[in-house]
């Protein structure tokens, strides 16, 4: 069985996919921003442990890499927190990802939740610095994350997920796309050895998709990792 953190884990997908890898037997550790959000007593029992802090705050993320620690290395991480049309949109969707892959021991397996907005993002990297990046940026940019990271670790694979538009809090109750596929696929990224391309897809509902071209892209990978390096003071080894 596999030893898994998932990041945004109090509820929506992140919830999700925490409850599917607990009920196949895997050791799964949450993150939430606070134990608030944990509201039931089973909400801990179940779980190989739990991680807090608040992703749009860099100091919060370190200290979130250094509880993870105390678990040992990882088989695999979801990043799957996210928020939408916030200011705080870039550092929980793009640099918390970034800062704790860069600081974190390298799991076998690492999952970012995308989005199919991130056809409409932007590559200026220069809203980055500035904090003035749109949710559609921010998914572009953690794709791109991902596919850099699978083009540079050996020994890791690396996947973005596009989970649909999904009536959680964030999407929304009308939203129209089926919630526990959504989820599915993170969890199945992060577990089976059957999956092809095994490292570097852009997946939606276990099936890839053609992401964006910049995000293949090696010179703007290079370019995003350089920013976002600037930006948290961290390189990615």
């Amino acid at each position: 069985m596999a030893l898994v953190l998932v990041t945004g884990a109090a509820g929506g997908l992140g919830r999700g996919t925490a409850d599917a890898l607990a009920a196949e037997g895997h050791d799964v550790v949450v993150h939430v921003r606070n134990r608030f959000r944990l509201a039931d007593a089973d909400d801990t029992a179940r779980w190989r442990g739990v991680v807090t802090g608040d992703l749009a705050d860099l100091d919060e993320i370190r200290d979130v890499a250094r509880q993870a620690a105390g678990f040992g290395r990882f088989d695999a991480v979801i990043h799957n927190a996210g928020v939408m049309n916030r200011p705080e949109d870039v550092t929980v969707n793009t640099v918390a990802p970034y800062l704790l892959t860069a600081l974190m021991d390298k799991p076998a397996r690492l999952v970012y939740l995308s989005s199919s907005m991130h056809q409409t993002g932007s590559t200026d990297l220069r809203r980055l610095a500035v904090g003035s990046a749109s949710y559609d940026d921010t998914k572009l940019w953690v794709t791109a994350l991902a596919l850099a990271v699978a083009s540079r670790w050996e020994g890791t694979s690396s996947h973005a997920v596009d989970p649909g538009w999904v009536p959680t809090r964030m999407g929304g109750r009308g939203a129209p796309d089926d919630l526990t596929a959504g989820h599915e696929t993170q969890a199945w990224l992060a577990t089976h050895d059957d999956v092809t391309p095994s490292t570097g897809g852009y997946w939606y509902h276990r099936q890839t998709r053609t992401p964006h071209p910049a995000t293949q892209d090696e010179q703007f990978q290079a370019q995003l990792l350089q920013a976002l390096e600037r930006h948290t003071g961290v390189a990615l080894d």
